[in-house]
């Protein structure tokens, strides 16, 4: 990863993903963590938001999201997500995180999650 990172930890929002009915029908929340590579000294240089990522913007648009179209598996879920954020154009590399902490684990747990590190080709 980049030198310079911008993180979106926690961002939370209710989807309806997962293979079975009930998680299609009832939804559960999800979290997701994004940490996005990128070479932050042009905006520094300038103090100019257009130069960097509006880390609000974009979180609006990994909510839709996971708001949006249901998928199966979390995997997938998370390469959408690393989708929008390369999508974004001063950012080379993202890692996304995609929690379900209400997955449906038949044993306690604290979390179920999928990490993947994503780059512009």
């Amino acid at each position: 990863m980049t030198a310079d990172r911008i993180a979106i930890r926690g961002l939370r929002a209710r989807g309806r993903h997962g293979v079975l009915a009930a998680e299609r029908e009832l939804g559960q929340e999800f979290v997701v963590d994004v940490v996005l590579g990128l070479d932050t000294r042009p905006a520094a240089a300038t103090d100019d938001l257009s130069l960097t990522v509006d880390y609000g913007a974009l979180s609006g648009l990994l909510v839709d999201v996971v708001t949006g179209e249901p998928v199966d598996l979390i995997e997938t879920l998370a390469e959408r997500l690393a989708g929008v954020c390369l999508a974004q154009p001063v950012v080379t590399e993202v890692e996304v995180t995609v929690h379900k902490p209400a997955a449906p684990v038949p044993h306690p747990f604290t979390d179920v999650a999928v990490t993947i590190l994503r780059t512009r080709t």
